[in-house]
């Protein structure tokens, strides 16, 4: 629990103590105003929290935040001076913002907790027994129904094997088969004998991620149709269980018209007793055609047949089977499950999650491979810049993973719950790119949507944004983000007033900032204010140690991605990789990878040197290797990985015939840079095709 001193007894200090006294995260240690009968004094009294005139009493080492609501500057400096360097200083209106996002947050978690909760409910009220496994035949749900049934605790059930608890259980084989299997008839081992109904449970990748029994005791209807010869008591003791299921069940006679109802469905129906016996079986359907009708004329069970009832078009499934007597058809009994319900409580929780989903980035730092010792370093500093709230630079070639690093520092800082805004500046064309990152007024320009537009800037405020290819800004765009930086506040495009901003920035970049300074292409300020905290991430040539662990999760994605089941890379294909220079890095590592699974028959599980025909080509095309230049005296290292760059853009533009769009994704550049490549190496007029 945070220790909070509110400085400020006013109604900002007041609406901030009322928030805060909600939440279990934070303890209000005193409220500090020269005003005795201020508002925010009176309510700390009120909850018996301390209260004082002088803020300087208070300030210790125990206190962890301090939130300064006098809106006096000079108040604020001085607090700032005098606090601890571990004691968080922060105005009262970004307070306010934090404490509520925290409640909209424990609102929505409480939301899913309660959604959660009736869910379960629903399915443990049910009289029908329900038991799921996962994909190993484990039990991951057994409702209360199941327990009475097979006379083994919930508590016993969870997380053993189905044939532990089952051991006749079919459910493994719906694992394998992927196939529904209704209505089977079986027996327990205690003798209570059963209905089932399994069904694979599969998702929207059409991934079999388990399978689900229904079942329902027949033990005493099975016993009263061997032992009572008399209709008029079968039916007297059928109408005694009929009435109290939670179940909705009708029955109609041989004619098809309706004999019998229970409570339950009229509730599901809506539909009364006087509209429905004496009717004709279709007067409850809505959508679809009547399966007592069809079991009379059948006199065969239909289960699991989907439609819709009753005014309101509930939809249901419904189970219907014959009545025979001494071998005489005397009417059907149908069944009726809600199934609305539950689909709407499974479409809010995944709702729910999906907001969830979107506040956050997709990786975090145990996603990171980091084997070689270089690597190991760069993952410490991102660790180390994730606990900061400092801008952070991602510096490397293309393709070695900045943006990995990048989710990884969100959700390692302090501002995980927020947003996390992607702009690839080198993606966006110069014109759009101001507008997007600072937004616009209203009339900004022509086709300016009414009411304006809010840009990336805002969109992350209180989270963090992420500025690849940051080389590529234009100068006025370098401009406005260095007073970003200063200022921390924007101006929409084409509006004069300002916009207080909370972003963290990590930008990154692949291009060499120091010689672009030196060229008048990128402002040395904002470099020195990017370069706060650099961290640079090493090319794979560089950690060939974690080629391996990269394909072995590389593959793991690939199979997903195309629906194959590549077990993995023969020692022979292994050693090629460890032997190629890799210019892609892990991005051209990937596009090797996916290239061979893509050119692999189905009945091949490990990628060979066959697949990797490809490796060869690209080593041709970089047939002038850093390695076997010689330095001269006139030569030094950037001459050299200059002329080395200028022979590669060359050779794979001449292979490309000259297409600008298939060499810029040969080389895994943007376009822009690509433009930027050949007019400074003068290679526009290339003898190419």
């Amino acid at each position: 629990m945070q220790n909070v001193l509110i400085v400020g007894g006013g109604k900002g200090g007041a609406a901030i103590l009322k928030m805060l006294a909600k939440s279990k995260l934070f303890k209000v240690v005193a409220v500090i105003d020269p005003k005795n009968d201020a508002e925010g004094i009176r309510l700390a009294q009120k909850k018996k929290i301390p209260t004082g005139e002088n803020w300087e009493k208070f300030l210790d080492e125990s206190i962890d935040i301090i939130i300064e609501v006098t809106g006096d500057q000079k108040v604020f400096q001085e607090i700032l001076n005098a606090r601890n360097k571990q004691t968080v200083l922060i105005p009262g209106s970004v307070a306010y913002l934090i404490a509520t996002l925290m409640e909209d947050r424990e609102e929505l978690i409480s939301r899913l907790q309660s959604e959660t909760y009736k869910h379960h409910l629903i399915l443990n009220s049910t009289d029908e027994a329900m038991v799921v496994i996962d994909t190993e035949g484990n039990i991951i749900f057994f409702n209360k129904s199941a327990a009475r049934m097979t006379e083994v605790p919930v508590s016993e059930a969870i997380g053993k094997h189905i044939l532990e608890v089952i051991p006749k259980s079919q459910l493994p084989r719906i694992i394998a088969t992927r196939k529904i299997e209704s209505n089977q008839e079986t027996e327990l081992d205690n003798g209570i004998k059963i209905i089932t109904t399994r069904i694979p449970m599969i998702n929207d990748k059409n991934e079999i991620i388990g399978a689900i029994a229904v079942f329902k005791d027949i033990t005493e209807v099975v016993n009263l149709a061997e032992e009572i010869t008399n209709l008029k008591e079968i039916q007297t003791m059928l109408e005694a269980i009929i009435q109290s299921s939670d179940d909705a069940i009708s029955v109609v006679d041989e004619n098809g018209r309706g004999i019998l109802i229970n409570p339950a469905y009229t509730r599901i129906t809506g539909l009364p007793k006087e509209q429905v016996i004496g009717q004709p079986a279709t007067a409850d359907i809505s959508e679809g055609e009547s399966m007592h009708l069809k079991v009379i004329q059948t006199r065969r069970a239909i289960r699991g047949t989907k439609m819709r009832v009753g005014p309101s078009k509930k939809e249901v499934i419904v189970n219907v089977a014959p009545i025979i007597v001494d071998g005489i058809l005397k009417g059907s009994v149908g069944v009726i499950h809600d199934v609305s319900e539950i689909q709407a409580l499974t479409k809010e929780l995944d709702r729910a999650r999906q907001i969830i989903r979107n506040l956050e980035a997709k990786y975090i730092f145990e996603d990171i491979i980091s084997k070689s010792e270089e690597m190991k370093i760069a993952v410490e500093q991102a660790k180390l810049g994730a606990k900061t709230p400092a801008t952070i630079l991602l510096r490397g070639e293309s393709g070695t993973g900045k943006e990995l690093f990048a989710h990884a520092i969100h959700n390692g800082s302090d501002r995980k719950y927020n947003k996390f805004v992607r702009v690839n500046c080198a993606a966006i064309s110069e014109s759009l790119l101001e507008s997007e990152l600072f937004g616009y007024e209203e009339g900004a320009f022509s086709g300016a949507k009414r009411g304006g537009k809010r840009g990336f800037f805002e969109e992350a405020n209180n989270g963090s944004i992420f500025l690849d290819e940051i080389g590529e800004l234009s100068a006025n765009t370098q401009a406005k983000l260095l007073r970003v930086l200063q200022e921390r506040e924007i101006v929409r495009v084409g509006g004069t007033k300002p916009i207080p901003i909370n972003v963290r920035i990590i930008a990154a970049t692949h291009v060499n900032l120091e010689k672009a300074i030196a060229e008048r292409n990128f402002r040395e300020d904002l470099y020195y204010r990017l370069n706060r905290m650099p961290i640079q991430i090493p090319p794979l040539r560089r950690r060939k140690v974690e080629i391996p662990l990269l394909c072995k999760k590389l593959i793991q994605k690939l199979n997903q991605d195309y629906g194959r089941n590549v077990e993995g890379i023969t020692e022979g294909a292994m050693n090629d990789l460890m032997d190629y220079d890799w210019p892609g890095n892990v991005r051209e590592l990937e596009n090797i990878l996916g290239r061979a699974i893509i050119f692999m028959g189905y009945n091949e599980t490990l990628i060979d040197r066959q697949h990797l025909l490809i490796l060869s080509e690209n080593k041709q095309m970089l047939s002038v290797s850093p390695h076997s230049a010689k330095i001269t005296e006139e030569q030094d290292l950037a001459s050299l990985v200059e002329n080395y760059e200028k022979n590669v853009v060359k050779q794979v533009l001449e292979k490309n015939n000259g297409n600008k769009t298939a060499t810029a994704k040969q080389l895994g550049v943007s376009i822009r840079n690509l433009y930027y490549k050949i007019e400074k190496y003068n290679l526009a007029n290339s003898n190419m095709q």
